[in-house]
């Protein structure tokens, strides 16, 4: 009889490349190791690749500094690692000047995991700490799309709970927007869909259908405040210079890359994105949730046995074999699942060093740590779940009305000398500040076309004489 564990694990890494790891809107897995192991996603790498920028301790005071809250959990411990132009953001908050916050769900089971109320609860403490509108947009169409098996019936049949899973939050409804794309499709929202393909070849999105590479489009679109007349109003020239700060997982980055190319070529303000690593299957590390395998996740209608089985079977250990050894070596708190996820729900930065070091050192067994960790969430899944069996049918008819939005924003703005990186944003640059970084790819074209023109010059001189 073969090993369920094993076959979990299989159905996890179906996906994964032989030896690198691969990150994209379509897969997340971890590099596979000579002994078929599957490695932690290395998110410094994908920084390089990306292009984006790691959010620095500067970044971080700077927040600080701009709105007067210290920095969520996320940030303060790397999980949410990564940015672009989030400098502009907070450039514009402090001076008073508006934008809007960004973020969605493809619906593609009845309830949504741990790992899905990442964006969503980051998301709803900057709506808190900034004040701004917030955009929720319900992927039902992609999900359509990339499924070979799922019927426009089924995944818009999961639409309305996810929307109550999302509310479940504790977003505030008088400045938040939830649609669905099959519903919310159409007039200014349209035109910028259409906007987008002419704009890009279709071999920016690698695809087997032309659904797939349109999608691009209707995600980016969201990305303009001109697509939500009843909440900025209809005059496009002043609001398509409305940004959008995304908050997303690292691999919905390619499709916003994208969209800020557009929006260049469009003189469409560019969007920010600021980016969260994963939370990591409870297989561990170089793994990923999946919503259609139980065994790999908490999900948010678990009761608290389910959630205590799951950790104390599935959760994957750092710790040594025995206790002997436990007590003598330590465990990896880099690889343990029950410790990262302490380090996404648990919200006392001291306390969790506390932990890490006691397991580290020996002090503290696996036993111990599965037991806070199946503590937290318990606890975490219990206030969501109180939460969501408020939300009535009448709740998400207020969330997806069509109805203006009432913000603040910042209530005393500073006059701040306009930095050149904002301009550049609009005029197709990266924008920040100073010159942008390259990446290693980009640094390679340079140096190749540079290489070619003095080819070309040599030749040149050599004709003339």
């Amino acid at each position: 009889m073969a090993d369920p564990e094993s076959s979990i694990i299989a159905a996890l890494a179906a996906d994964a490349p032989a030896t690198k790891q691969l990150v994209d809107p379509y897969n997340v897995a971890g590099e596979i190791g000579a002994d078929g192991i599957a490695k932690a996603i290395n998110y410094l790498t994908l920084i390089d690749e990306f292009g984006t920028k790691k959010i620095e301790e500067a970044d971080l005071k700077r927040f600080e500094e701009v709105t007067g809250h210290k920095p969520h959990r996320f940030m303060r411990r790397g999980i949410v690692f990564s940015h672009r132009d989030l400098n502009l953001i907070l450039d514009r908050h402090e001076r008073g000047e508006p934008f809007f916050l960004y973020t969605g769900r493809g619906p593609s089971s009845d309830s949504m995991h741990i790992g899905h109320t990442i964006p969503f609860e980051f998301t709803k403490w900057l709506q808190d700490v900034f004040d701004v509108p917030l955009i929720i947009m319900l992927t039902d169409d992609e999900k359509y799309i990339f499924s070979e098996k799922r019927t426009i019936e089924e995944v818009t049949s999961y639409t309305w709970g996810n929307a109550k899973d999302i509310i479940a939050v504790g977003f505030d409804p008088k400045k938040t927007f939830i649609f669905s794309d099959y519903d919310y499709m159409g007039g200014a929202f349209y035109r910028n869909v259409r906007s987008s393909p002419r704009q890009n070849e279709p071999t920016n999105v690698p695809s087997s259908c032309i659904g797939k590479v349109h999608f691009g489009a209707v995600q980016g679109a969201t990305s303009f405040a001109s697509s939500f007349p009843h909440i900025f109003g209809t005059d496009e020239s002043k609001t398509n210079a409305i940004p959008a700060m995304i908050p997303c997982a690292i691999d919905q980055d390619p499709y916003f890359r994208m969209t800020r190319d557009v929006a260049a070529r469009l003189h469409f303000a560019k969007p920010a994105l600021i980016h969260a690593r994963f939370l990591d299957a409870l297989q561990g590390p170089g793994s990923k949730m999946s919503a259609s395998i139980d065994t790999s996740a908490i999900f948010m209608k678990d009761e608290p046995n389910k959630i205590r089985n799951k950790i104390n079977k599935y959760a994957f250990s750092g710790g040594q074999v025995t206790v002997e050894e436990q007590r003598e070596k330590g465990g990896d708190t880099d690889k343990d699942v029950s410790y990262q996820y302490l380090t996404f729900f648990l919200e006392d930065d001291n306390e969790l060093e506390d932990i890490r070091k006691d397991y580290r050192e020996g002090r503290m067994l696996t036993g111990e740590l599965k037991a806070k960790c199946i503590a937290e969430l318990q606890a975490y899944v219990k206030g969501f779940q109180e939460r969501r069996a408020k939300v009535t049918d009448d709740t998400v008819r207020d969330f997806m009305a069509l109805k203006e939005l009432n913000w603040k924003g910042n209530q005393n703005p500073k006059s701040v000398t306009e930095d050149r990186g904002e301009a550049d944003a609009m005029e197709g640059g990266e924008g920040g500040q100073g010159a942008p970084r390259l990446t290693k790819n980009q640094e390679k074209k340079l140096a190749k076309q540079k290489l070619i023109e003095e080819k070309k010059a040599a030749a040149g001189k050599g004709t003339s004489s």
